[in-house]
């Protein structure tokens, strides 16, 4: 069995066949992902009724919450790749955590930039240190210490695994982001959406799901793209280093 089902993830997982469909893929969801975000951001601004308590600033979860989903859903993500490339060795793994490291860190900072805007009016202050906005901030940080750290790995000309593990280690901040507001006493409002249901009124809510959808697919798009372009590099470095051996 475990004979059978290694060859045929390391088929799935081949540069080529990976180009074929991340080609027509690429375009695809970053053009879709830009209207639906676009459609979500207007219904959001224009199609729904202040908050009776936040006013005009609830408007800004259309961004806030997509950014947060990705910024934690990206190191998801990048945590996936590293362990496949740990278990299988294959070097299409890594290329995926290391393409999914600078948009995880973009959401993950416009997510903190949008709280910190949305806390002025609701807080009365730009930051504060609690659970939730202090382990957010370490996310990034930590995204960036990867970013870092894979880039001199590669520079040195090492075999990836130390990024790896690193990329591994990093998940345990997952866990106190999505529970801090439960485990402590925080200026950051509880849990809004869950698979039970929203405290959020429906006539607010709705756009967030063209929000939520548009900037995932934009996000899988921006990773498919950054992909591709390492591929393309570490196949003109590899025909460069050939034309240097003839």
């Amino acid at each position: 069995m475990t004979g059978t089902t290694v060859p045929s993830l390391h088929a799935l997982a081949n540069p080529a066949r990976f180009l074929r469909l991340a080609r027509p893929l690429t375009p695809l969801l970053t053009l879709v992902g830009i209207m639906l975000t676009a459609i979500g951001c207007w219904a959001g601004l224009t199609q729904t009724p202040p908050d009776y308590l936040q006013g005009e600033t609830v408007r800004i979860l259309y961004i806030h919450v997509p950014a947060a989903w990705l910024g934690m859903g990206g190191w998801s993500g990048l945590a996936i790749a590293s362990i496949a490339f740990l278990v299988w060795r294959h070097p299409l793994a890594q290329v995926a955590a290391r393409a999914i490291a600078l948009p995880g860190a973009t959401f993950a900072a416009l997510c903190l930039v949008t709280g910190s805007i949305w806390g002025r009016p609701t807080w009365g202050t730009w930051w504060q240190w609690d659970g939730r906005l202090t382990s957010m901030l370490l996310l990034f940080f930590v995204y960036c210490g990867y970013m870092a750290l894979a880039r001199a790995d590669a520079e040195r000309g090492g075999d990836g695994r130390i990024p790896a593990l690193y990329g591994i280690g990093g998940t345990v901040l997952l866990p106190v982001i999505r529970y801090s507001v439960v485990w402590w006493n925080t200026l950051h409002q509880g849990p809004s959406i869950s698979v039970t249901g929203s405290t959020i009124a429906p006539s607010i809510l709705w756009p967030l799901g063209f929000t939520v959808t548009g900037f995932s697919l934009l996000f899988a798009g921006i990773v498919l793209m950054r992909m591709r372009a390492e591929l393309a590099c570490i196949k003109a470095e590899a025909r460069l280093r050939r034309m240097a051996r003839a």
